[in-house]
C-alpha cells in the first residue's frame, strides 16, 4: 500500500484519506447532537406544548399510507412486467421508471394547477359540459392529496428494486409452484412476496426516507410537518436552537426507520442454488387479462409521468417568453455546475473509501462503508441545520486568519459561500454514489490488485491504471445518479444557498409559491429533461456492465 511517512512511522495513504472523509461526513450529525444539551427557549416550549404532536402524527400518517400505496403499485407492476406477456409490456418495463425524473414538489405544483378552479379539468367541465364543481371538491392540497403525490412519483423505487429481484432470484421457486399446480395468485402471495420481502422493505424504506426529506409538497399544501417547522424556526424566527432540536427528532425518526429496515431484512435469508442466470418464462395473458394489465400499467404511467409532463409543456408554451432570458441561463448553468462538481467529488471519495474497504477488509473499513449512507438516510433539512452549525463554528475558528488576510473581513465567510452548499451535497448524496462503486469493487475482487503487485505496481498506480478504467461503468452510473439527485434537491439548497443564488429547483419553487405556475413549468421541464438524460446514461452503463 502507498505510505505517508511521518517521522519514523509510515501510515497508509488510503487509511488516512478514508478516515478524513468519514469524519467530515459525520460532523454535521455530531454537531446537531452537541447542540442539543441546553435549556429550550420559549419557541421550543411552545412547539412542544402545541405543535409537536401534529408534526409527528402527520409525518407518520404520510409515511404509513404512502408506503402502503407505493408498495401495492410498485410490487404489483414489477410482478406483471416480470412474469407476464401483455400489450405494451416492453414500453412499461422502462416507462414506469420515468416518474422518478419528476420531483414530488413539481408534481404537486402541476396537479394543484390542473385540478384548481382555473385549471384545465374544471375549465373543460364548465365550458364543454356545463358542469360546475363544488368549491374544494378537487382540492388536492390535503394529507390525502400529499399521499397520492408521494406514492405516484416515488413508487418506482419499489418497482425497480422488486423487479430486479424477481428477474434474478425466483425462477426455481416459481417453476416449482407451477409444477405443483398452484395458481398465479397463490404463487404471488405465498411464494413471490415472502421471498422478496427484503427487496420490498428496502424499496419502501427509500420511499419513506424521500418523503421525510420533502419540503416542497408539505409546504405548498400547507401541511404541518418537521421540514416546514425547521424552515419556519430558522428563517422566520431566526431560532437555530429550536431548529436543531426539531432536526434531532426528525433525524431520530429517520435513523429508527433505517434500523427497522435492517432488522426486517436480517431476520430471515433466502437463497437460490440452481437458478443463476436463468429467468422464468413469461406467461402470455389472455385478451381480457392482457387489456386489464396494459390499462393498469398505462394508467400509472400517465398519472406519474405522461399527464404532468403534458401539462408542464402546455404551461411552458404559454410562458417561455417570460422565463427564457439571461437569468434563466445563469441559474441553469449554476445548477449544472454544482451538480457536476458535487457528483465528481462524491465519485472520488467513494472510490477512495471503496478501495480502502477492498484492501483492508476490516471491521473499521466496513464501518466507514456504512457511514457513507448516513447522509442519505437523514432528511436534507436536518443535514442543512447540522452543516450550518458546523460552518458557523468553523468560521469562528478561522476568523483570526480572515482578519490577518483582510482587516475588514466579515466573520461568516465560508458560511455565506457556495462551499457550504457543496459540502452539504457531498454529505447528503455520498451514499447514492458509493453504492454503484462498491458493487463494482465487489465484482472486480482482488485479482487485479494481486496481479499488479506481482508486476511491481504500488496501490496508487494500480488505482489509476487498473481500477479506474475497469470501474468506468460504475463511476458513470454513480455520477449520473448523484447528478440527478443534486439537480432535484430543494430543502438543502433553499436553506444553505448564498444570497441571490438560484438553481432550477429553487426557481421552480419560487415561481410556484408566487402563484406563477405556468412560469414554474419551464425550469421544471428542464429538471425532467436532465432526469431523462441521466436515466438513459444509467441504463446504458448498466448494459455495458452486464
Amino acid at each position: 500500500m502507498a505510505k505517508l511517512k511521518i517521522g519514523k512511522k509510515k501510515i497508509d495513504l488510503w487509511t488516512v484519506l478514508s478516515t478524513l472523509f468519514t469524519l467530515l461526513i459525520v460532523v454535521p450529525s455530531l454537531s446537531i447532537f452537541a447542540n442539543l444539551f441546553g435549556k429550550g427557549n420559549q419557541n421550543w416550549n411552545h412547539i412542544v406544548d402545541n405543535m409537536l404532536a401534529s408534526y409527528v402524527a402527520n409525518s407518520l400518517w404520510l409515511a404509513l399510507w404512502t408506503g402502503l400505496f407505493s408498495l401495492l403499485v410498485g410490487v404489483s407492476l414489477a410482478w406483471l412486467v416480470t412474469m407476464y406477456e401483455f400489450p405494451f409490456r416492453k414500453f412499461l418495463k422502462w416507462g414506469l421508471v420515468l416518474p422518478l425524473t419528476i420531483p414530488p414538489n413539481i408534481g404537486a405544483y402541476t396537479y394543484y394547477g390542473m385540478l384548481g378552479y382555473t385549471g384545465i379539468i374544471q375549465t373543460t367541465l364548465r365550458n364543454q359540459f356545463g358542469i360546475s364543481v363544488e368549491p374544494g371538491a378537487m382540492n388536492i392540497a390535503s394529507l390525502g392529496g400529499a399521499v397520492f403525490i408521494f406514492a405516484i412519483f416515488l413508487f418506482p423505487y419499489i418497482y425497480m428494486i422488486t423487479k430486479s429481484f424477481f428477474e434474478k432470484n425466483v425462477y426455481s421457486l416459481i417453476e416449482n409452484s407451477r409444477v405443483l399446480g398452484r395458481g398465479s395468485i397463490y404463487t404471488f402471495f405465498k411464494v413471490a412476496v415472502p421471498i422478496s420481502r427484503g427487496a420490498i422493505v428496502s424499496g419502501v424504506t427509500l420511499v419513506v426516507l424521500e418523503l421525510l426529506n420533502d419540503y416542497g409538497v408539505v409546504q405548498y399544501f400547507g401541511i404541518p410537518a418537521f421540514s416546514t417547522a425547521i424552515f419556519t424556526t430558522w428563517f422566520s424566527m431566526g431560532d437555530l436552537n429550536t431548529a436543531v432540536r426539531l432536526a434531532s427528532i426528525l433525524m431520530s425518526i429517520a435513523l429508527s426507520l433505517v434500523l427497522l429496515e435492517k432488522l426486517l431484512r436480517g431476520r430471515r435469508r433466502y437463497s437460490e442454488t440452481n437458478s443463476r442466470g436463468r429467468r422464468a418464462k413469461r406467461k402470455k395473458l389472455g385478451s381480457k387479462a392482457g387489456i386489464l394489465a396494459s390499462a393498469y400499467g398505462l394508467l400509472v404511467f400517465a398519472l406519474g409521468f405522461g399527464i404532468p409532463v403534458m401539462q408542464m409543456v402546455y404551461w411552458a408554451a404559454k410562458s417561455y417568453s417570460n422565463v427564457l432570458n439571461a437569468e434563466f441561463m445563469g441559474y441553469t448553468l449554476s445548477t449544472v455546475a454544482m451538480a457536476l462538481s458535487g457528483a465528481a467529488i462524491i465519485a472520488v471519495i467513494a472510490l477512495v473509501i471503496g478501495n480502502y474497504n477492498r484492501m483492508a477488509n476490516s471491521s473499521i473499513s466496513k464501518i466507514y462503508s456504512k457511514v457513507t449512507i448516513l447522509g442519505y438516510s437523514i432528511p436534507g433539512a436536518v443535514i442543512a441545520v447540522g452543516v450550518i452549525v458546523s460552518f458557523i463554528a468553523l468560521d469562528g475558528l478561522l476568523y483570526p486568519a480572515y482578519k490577518w488576510f483582510d482587516p475588514d473581513s466579515k466573520k461568516l465567510v465560508l458560511s455565506s459561500s457556495v462551499v457550504m452548499l457543496g459540502f452539504a451535497y457531498v454529505v447528503r448524496f455520498l451514499g447514492v454514489g458509493f453504492g454503484p462503486i462498491e458493487s463494482g469493487y465487489d465484482r472486480m475482487g482482488n485479482r487485479y490488485l494481486e496481479a499488479s503487485r506481482t508486476l511491481g505496481m504500488n496501490t496508487v498506480e494500480t488505482f489509476f491504471k487498473v481500477d479506474v478504467p475497469i470501474l468506468k461503468g460504475s463511476i458513470m452510473t454513480a455520477i449520473s445518479l448523484v447528478f440527478l439527485e443534486i439537480i432535484k434537491e430543494l430543502p438543502l439548497t433553499l436553506i444553505l444557498r448564498p444570497f441571490n443564488f438560484h438553481t432550477l429547483a429553487t426557481r421552480s419553487y419560487q415561481y410556484a409559491n408566487d402563484e406563477m405556475l405556468p412560469e414554474s413549468a419551464v425550469p421544471s421541464l428542464m429538471i425532467v429533461a436532465i432526469g431523462l438524460l441521466s436515466v438513459y446514461i444509467i441504463q446504458n452503463a448498466g448494459r455495458r456492465k452486464r
